[in-house]
């Protein structure tokens, strides 16, 4: 037993062993390293290959289409997770129907009334719809360069001058979450608002309580998980589902106000001004162009579920562009329906909640009372428009209909958050990345995300407390934080076109007007952020201050000092893993 133990402490000891043992354990990882080097060099070498436009005409267009995917995520230096579902016509539902621009015409344009008028109403929408096209058009050309579910902080990334690409993503990556947690909140209060409506139509003695709203928000955020959870892969079906019920609810709501509304003339609808907001004729305006952007926001919500897309690179530019003309044409319609039946102006501007209360209207249901007129149409002016068709069953259907597709937004807006902060949690810029970034395989959804992010939502949903004037201020949160990552994708790209610099080739592209589009869309985009941060109304008060930009700033705050703690050694800007960047040996990247 001595002479055993004697043994083992030799040959434990033994020089000759030791280097032997040694030389076989480098040998063994230098052949782990020399694969893993073998394979990403083969990944690499894929991707560099060109592609074969003969051979993808016989083998069809679906395998085109996988052919760009895979070359796409590899030139981005990401793993295919997803499986790609959803198919064009699913993907315009899944824009179209948060977008939604018909629908929050008629419910959130209250402020235009008292800052312009009818006819200022009119003229700020053509005006916005025009101006943001540059936008929309920017975002969808950066969209087919890089399709990737982070959007515009990898772009960001991607296309900023090499010393600010880390910090600038980080930047943006943390505006986009605000924002799409605030776009969240806002479609969540407009539901809420709705079913309020509804109930003290049909119940006029029912005070609905401020905690109530706040459980009806709660209870729809609920549902929507489970959509967004374990229904997840109905999904692509129920988009396509929406965005027809979303073109058939469009005339369902639009022939009833034709038939049955008193109408306005010509000369009063688009000549009728109103200043009685407060501000000046020409500030009045430009605050007006707030609620109308925030009926036109979302173009990029399909953005982020580019990893899920067939054939992303042009799909989903496709699906952009097509969805914002589509959407703006209809909203047009539906406003010029709204300016000519809601009734006199005079009437319609004293529903701004900062002018007080207003007697019922013949057209009202006899079982409203003053107390309950004020208070319902202050929140939801949109019901003078639907009570003036004469019938209290008319209005309640024409309600429900927008309640169904404003919810179905819901849905996808939430789908939209939580994949936003999924890819952002990929790559390890937010606190807990290892748990948001989980992407369940068999339902093919971030899993965590969705949790997390519908607890924010929640949190921020008690800003609103059935306030109108707090729904603006959510408002002005979602518009801060998604124009600022416009402004700061679109401005990396703009730089590189007027250095000469060379992009990523575009499927869907600007061509020859790239540099005047980008222009003009980063100056618009600097413009409108700023009119984000005017109040509503004037005079100011602490009740109807626009706190919006004050909770931006706290939250880029947060932002920096999560990144002192946290980002500056963990976060990786993803154009670390993009093609031509990333080091010699570095595979494809993954959650």
């Amino acid at each position: 037993m001595a002479s055993t133990s004697a043994f083992s402490r030799h040959v434990h000891r033994s020089p000759e062993l030791e280097g032997e043992n040694e030389a076989i354990e480098m040998k063994n990882t230098a052949g782990l390293q020399v694969s893993q080097y073998a394979a990403n060099e083969q990944q690499n070498q894929d991707l560099r290959a060109p592609l074969d436009s003969h051979a993808m005409e016989e083998t069809g267009s679906t395998d085109a289409a996988a052919a760009h995917d895979q070359r796409d995520m590899r030139r981005l230096g990401k793993k295919q997770e997803f499986q790609r579902n959803f198919t064009f016509l699913s993907a315009l539902g899944f824009v179209s129907v948060y977008m939604a621009t018909w629908e929050f015409v008629l419910v959130s344009l209250a402020v235009g009334f008292a800052n312009g008028g009818f006819a200022g109403l009119f003229w700020c929408y053509v005006m916005t719809v025009v101006c943001y096209s540059a936008i929309v058009a920017s975002l969808a050309e950066m969209e087919s360069m890089a399709p990737t579910s982070g959007g515009q902080y990898h772009w960001v990334s991607e296309f900023a001058p090499p010393r600010y690409q880390r910090i600038l993503s980080y930047a943006a990556g943390w505006m986009s979450t605000l924002g799409w947690l605030a776009s969240v909140a806002s479609s969540n209060f407009v539901v809420a608002t709705q079913v309020q409506a509804m109930i003290q139509v049909r119940q006029s003695d029912f005070v609905f309580q401020d905690w109530q709203y706040v459980l009806l928000m709660i209870a729809f955020v609920g549902i929507t998980i489970v959509f967004n959870t374990w229904a997840a892969r109905t999904l692509p079906a129920l988009e396509t589902v929406s965005l027809v019920g979303h073109l058939a609810g469009f005339l369902v709501v639009l022939i009833p106000l034709w038939v049955l509304c008193p109408k306005a003339s010509a000369a009063e609808t688009f000549t009728s001004f109103e200043w009685s907001g407060g501000w000046a004729p020409g500030p009045a305006f430009l605050v007006s162009q707030v609620t109308v952007m925030y009926c036109c926001l979302g173009s990029d919500s399909v953005v982020h579920i580019s990893e899920e897309v067939e054939d992303a690179s042009l799909t989903v530019p496709r699906c952009m562009w097509y969805s914002y003309i589509g959407n703006v044409l209809l909203g047009l319609v539906m406003l010029i329906t709204m300016l000519f039946c809601i009734g006199p102006l005079d009437a319609v501007v004293s529903l701004s909640p900062h002018t007080g209360p207003f007697l019922p209207t013949p057209t009202d249901p006899p079982q409203l009372t003053q107390e309950i007129v004020t208070q319902l149409k202050s929140e939801v002016p949109y019901l003078l428009l639907f009570n003036a068709t004469g019938s209290t069953r008319v209005s309640l259907v024409l309600n429900a209909i927008l309640l169904i597709l404003i919810y179905a937004g819901n849905i996808t807006a939430l789908a939209t958050c939580a994949r936003e902060t999924w890819a952002f949690a990929r790559d390890h810029g937010l606190p807990f990345s290892h748990y948001l970034g989980h992407l369940h395989s068999d339902l093919q959804t971030p899993f965590h995300a969705v949790y997390a992010t519908s607890a924010a939502c929640v949190l921020l949903s008690f800003l609103n407390f059935g306030s109108a004037l707090a729904f603006n201020i959510v408002v002005s949160i979602s518009l801060l934080g998604l124009l600022s990552t416009y402004l700061l994708s679109i401005g990396c790209v703009l730089l590189k076109r007027v250095q000469g610099q060379p992009l990523p080739p575009a499927r869907w592209s600007l061509g020859r007007y790239g540099l005047v589009v980008n222009g003009f869309a980063f100056c618009y985009s600097a413009f409108i952020i700023i009119f984000c941060c005017f109040p509503s109304y004037r005079p100011v008060t602490a009740a109807s201050a626009n706190y919006g930009p004050l909770v931006w700033v706290a939250v880029m705050m947060i932002a920096v000092i999560v990144y002192m703690v946290h980002g500056r050694q963990h976060y990786t800007a993803p154009v670390e893993f993009v093609d031509g960047r990333k080091e010699v040996g570095v595979g494809l990247q993954s959650s």
